[in-house]
């Protein structure tokens, strides 16, 4: 039996392990990707190093300066690659945890059952981020809509849209890179968001992030689920962003009310109606914790979320979750990382 076991080689997972190796701690890193990366390494390859937010430092080796017009992917893949041998972390991949159960009631070991056997561990520190849930948000008519939808998830080049007219939801920062690569390459765009979207001049510095950690902190002590991160950050209006405002591009029509065969339909407030024609229309609406291998523990309050103090479970302190909530940003990873093994230190010593 190991003393941990952790689910996910991303950012927030190698940090985790770097300092469990420091530790002495005997553990395993499992990883469902065939290959380093983490979720970065499914970012179609148009979003560049440069044009990425928030690609952080992993403890003990910085990432430098890579080339901003390499694609983010293949960084992130290398410098993931390299981390993993410089450091001699135990990643086992290609492995994918189908659910993680407990038999010998709340101090006993917990079982971690996986598609390439059984791994049996005092504590677990779960790493799985929210790439394998992608959030598809309820649309009347959807299922009458003739063109092509798709997820951002599943989104790799721009062409595959050339000459269509594309309709792009969601207020996030996916969207806005999507709505840009599009120009000149898609014969119209349309942006369609629930809210207004949040421009903000603040800076994106260690302050600014502290800050957006506490607001999603506040939720996860409460047993709430977790907030999109543009809800609690804001998207930052750069100079690249506020050109496309001012050609239209990055202009929010609103939020459809329903889809029909060709297109997408806008209700304006006096009730009058607008339709869109569009041939295909991306959700570029989020993702959600992937947490469903843990459903067998009950971690989850009447709230609808998880309720931790740092990184470990209220119900359950011997999971830890980083990745979630006030860690499911760059700045907040590789610190949660860090908390957790020694948090797991401290209960298998």
């Amino acid at each position: 039996m190991l003393d941990v076991v952790v689910v996910g080689a991303g950012q927030a997972g190698l940090s985790a392990s770097y300092h469990l190796q420091r530790l002495g701690t005997e553990h395993v890193v499992l990883d469902a990707n065939p290959g380093p990366g983490g979720a970065w390494r499914h970012r179609w390859p148009s979003l560049t190093f440069g044009g990425a937010h928030g690609i952080a430092d992993l403890p003990g080796l910085p990432l430098g300066t890579p080339d901003p017009t390499e694609p983010a992917s293949a960084v992130v893949e290398r410098y993931y690659g390299t981390y993993e041998e410089r450091f001699g972390l135990p990643v086992v991949r290609p492995v994918r945890v189908t659910r993680v159960t407990s038999d010998d009631g709340p101090e006993g070991p917990l079982t971690v059952t996986t598609d390439a056997g059984t791994w049996h561990a005092r504590t677990l520190i779960n790493a799985t981020g929210t790439w394998d849930r992608p959030h598809w948000p309820h649309a009347p008519g959807r299922e009458t809509f003739r063109g092509r939808q798709m997820h951002t998830r599943d989104f790799w080049t721009v062409e595959d849209m050339r000459g269509q007219d594309v309709v792009v939801v969601g207020g996030g920062t996916s969207a806005v890179q999507l709505l840009l690569a599009l120009e000149g390459v898609a014969r119209t765009t349309t942006w369609a968001t629930r809210r207004e979207p949040a421009w903000t001049r603040a800076p994106f510095d260690a302050t600014w992030g502290l800050d957006v950690e506490n607001r999603v902190r506040e939720r996860t002590l409460a047993g709430l689920p977790t907030l999109s991160v543009v809800a609690a950050t804001g998207l930052p209006l750069t100079p690249e962003y506020r050109r496309g405002i001012e050609r239209g591009t990055l202009v929010s029509r609103g939020m459809f009310t329903r889809m029909v065969p060709d297109g997408v339909v806008f209700t304006n407030a006096d009730g009058t109606e607008r339709t869109v024609r569009a041939d295909t229309v991306v959700w570029a609406t989020g993702f959600r914790p992937s947490l469903d291998h843990l459903a067998p523990l009950r971690l989850r309050e009447r709230g609808g979320g998880i309720r931790t103090d740092g990184t470990v479970v209220d119900r359950d302190p011997r999971v830890l979750l980083v990745g979630y909530g006030a860690s499911a940003s760059t700045l907040g990873a590789t610190r949660a990382g860090r908390r957790a093994a020694f948090a797991a230190r401290r209960r298998t010593a």
